[in-house]
């Protein structure tokens, strides 16, 4: 149904956020990893842009269709959160991205892995 080279970039996109799940659960919550400014907000914004590009190349590859299994809302979000980490890291709210990770990331988990189980 999906070419190979597309699963790939769900399977990225799911590892990144079980990454981002990993390093808040070792924290202990989202609110403690996005303070840890050295180590895990990092590891978290970098991996939320790594995301936000797999939507990317998607959408340049054409999967239209694959992608039509994500709510618009986040992949527009995903790739205007990537653009504010990259041109304003010291001024991303946290408070967006602390959001992010509680409601959105779990629903784009789901996606994700229901694309897989349909191919």
């Amino acid at each position: 149904m999906f070419s190979q080279r597309a699963l790939q970039k769900v399977q990225t996109i799911i590892k990144k956020i079980d990454f981002i799940e990993k390093i808040v659960q070792k924290k202990g919550s989202i609110i403690t990893a996005l303070e840890d400014e050295m180590e895990s907000r990092a590891a978290i914004l970098m991996h939320l842009t790594a995301m936000a590009e797999q939507f990317d190349k998607l959408l340049h590859d054409g999967e239209l269709e694959l992608l039509s299994h994500f709510e618009k809302q986040d992949i527009k979000g995903s790739y205007d959160l990537r653009n504010f980490i990259a041109h304003n890291y010291e001024g991303v709210d946290l408070y967006i991205v602390e959001d992010i990770i509680k409601e959105r990331l779990p629903i784009i988990k789901q996606s994700a892995l229901k694309i897989l189980e349909l191919s």
